[in-house]
């Protein structure tokens, strides 16, 4: 009875811990603040090194694929490592290099000093694959999804504050943003530091590190081999590809299309957060009690379609309303998707390799944003402005059926 008593204990002490849960929160706020806060000035600090516009949306959307390539080879490493060594020192030194890697960015000078803060940035940007690795180890597999939504609607309060935020302290410099997002999360550093607790326990880390753990290849064919994530993969793939062009040209869109400045631009970004608090405060819930994980899933990614729909129509009409309708529905279709995806990935391994699982997702999700951007990019320059959007629909349409497939087989 008191060993019973005694691991009982052991195995709620995680999930009651305040300063884990509000460490782990105050990371993915800034996680949404530090890189939304940057969105409505890249165009206009990558414009001095730019030729045309043309040159200059290829140059934006360069700046978020070599991120994602950065985070591609390094996201299977983070998780990893900190299944070995634990959770507390990867995040502290993935948040310390994310600070390096805005400052950098927001030093300018030069192009290639651009691409080299963005580099240093995704060096470290697989941290939110250990913070969700953190979170699976302080929350029972039931409630995650739950909880998933509550870190969706953090980051999604991160998201509204940034965008708006940059757009305004832009006026003192399109650096400022920059340094602003510097200083946060060295103060995030500090504080996880002095008061963050490791969450995986020694029992359940990993004995040893072999060079396939680490090769970003060899753990998305791994992944991809495990019949129970294939198709929530390939699915989530296929969204995440239009996913990352939209987020990667969709500055240099509002600037080329409505002639918008960085402040219309925050707010504009900021609605994509207002949806997510609003999807998990009073949608979620509800819809958890009448849908599972992948049903919800599925909504989701239809939302999304409709809502590239209307992006797509705001550029063939040159009408503004369009686009505010269609973020608003693809923000709610995000907003719901990517709890849903989080609470079905972290179910189908244990703790051992939660770092592992998550880590191989943001590898994933980063090749997806170093395709989407890329590919986005040029049918933006050579097909037109509309093209990313519909982009987004054809491979949407074609990820549903996957997800649902998935969905008959289980």
């Amino acid at each position: 009875m008191t060993i019973q008593k005694s691991q009982q204990q052991s195995q709620s002490e995680p999930i009651v811990d305040k300063h884990a849960l509000l460490f782990g929160l105050i990371s993915v706020f800034l996680c949404g603040l530090g890189f939304s806060i940057i969105t409505p000035v890249v165009p206009f600090l990558v414009q001095p090194y730019a030729g045309n516009p043309g040159e200059q949306a290829i140059f934006v959307t360069l700046l978020t694929s070599v991120y994602a390539v950065c985070v591609f080879f390094a996201a299977p490493a983070l998780g990893a490592l900190s299944d070995k060594y634990g959770r507390r020192p990867l995040l502290l030194i993935c948040l310390l290099g994310s600070a390096i890697g805005y400052f950098v960015f927001g030093l300018g000078g030069a192009l290639w000093v651009l691409f080299a803060g963005r580099i240093i940035e995704g060096i470290t940007g697989g941290s939110i694959g250990t913070i969700f690795a953190y979170f699976a180890d302080i929350i029972p597999p039931e409630q995650r999804t739950k909880y998933f939504g509550w870190v969706s609607a953090v980051v999604g309060a991160g998201t509204v504050i940034g965008p708006a935020l940059g757009g305004l302290i832009a006026k003192l410099g399109y650096s400022a943003p920059l340094y602003f997002g510097a200083a946060i999360t060295l103060l995030n550093v500090v504080y996880g530091y002095l008061f963050m607790p490791e969450s995986l326990h020694k029992h359940y880390r990993l004995k040893q590190i072999t060079f396939v753990r680490l090769n970003p290849f060899i753990q998305l064919a791994s992944l991809l081999s495990m019949k129970t994530l294939k198709r929530l993969l390939v699915s989530a793939f296929l969204l995440w590809i239009p996913s990352g062009s939209l987020q990667a040209v969709f500055s240099q869109f509002t600037v080329d299309a409505f002639n918008w400045k960085p402040a219309v631009i925050g707010l504009m970004f900021s609605i994509m957060g207002i949806q997510d608090i609003l999807s998990q405060g009073f949608i979620m819930p509800r819809l958890l009690k009448r849908l599972h994980d992948k049903q919800i899933a599925i909504l989701g990614m239809v939302s999304e379609m409709i809502g590239y729909g209307f992006i797509a129509a705001s550029a063939v009409f040159s009408f503004y309303p369009l686009l505010i309708a269609g973020m608003f529905i693809f923000g709610f279709g995000d907003s719901i998707f990517g709890p849903s995806f989080n609470g079905m990935l972290s179910k189908s391994v244990d703790s051992s390799e939660q770092g592992r699982i998550q880590g191989g997702s943001q590898s994933i999700q980063a090749l997806a944003r170093m395709i989407g951007p890329i590919a986005g990019g040029q049918i933006y320059v050579m097909v037109g402005h509309a093209a990313p959007a519909w982009m987004g629909m054809i491979l949407i349409a074609a990820a549903i059926p996957v997800l649902y497939r998935s969905k008959q087989a289980t």
